[in-house]
């Protein structure tokens, strides 16, 4: 069974740095992607940032030039860097993993990160 653990979350002041981190465990047949994404209260689910198996990364507009998404495919782990934070930035931020080989996708629990002026 795969799990992904995320951690790094917590409250940091506006203009502030935090580093996310998600690691897989259990057996992954392939990985295609992984990502973060990021979900405010009362907004939906939205991509943050993506790094393909070859590096590729995408970002969304809000965060391009602030976040940094870097992955380990051997390890099974993927990071966000994320400086300059803003008050906007605050919400639940989940990882996820995916594997076409196996079928679907996979998520993290979730780590909260909360922007304070």
């Amino acid at each position: 069974q795969v799990q992904l653990v995320e951690s790094g979350g917590g409250l940091v002041q506006d203009g502030g740095s935090l580093r996310l981190s998600c690691r897989a465990s259990g057996m992954l047949f392939s990985i295609n992607d992984m990502g973060w994404y990021r979900q405010a209260p009362g907004k939906q689910r939205e991509l943050v940032a993506i790094i393909t198996s070859d590096g590729s990364d995408n970002y969304a507009e809000s965060v391009q030039g602030r976040f940094t998404i870097t992955a380990d495919i051997a390890k099974k782990t993927v990071y966000l860097q994320m400086n300059s934070l803003k008050l906007e930035d605050t919400a639940v931020y989940y990882c996820k993993i995916r594997c076409i080989d196996c079928g679907r996708d996979y998520w993290g629990q979730g780590t909260q990160v909360t922007v304070s002026s």
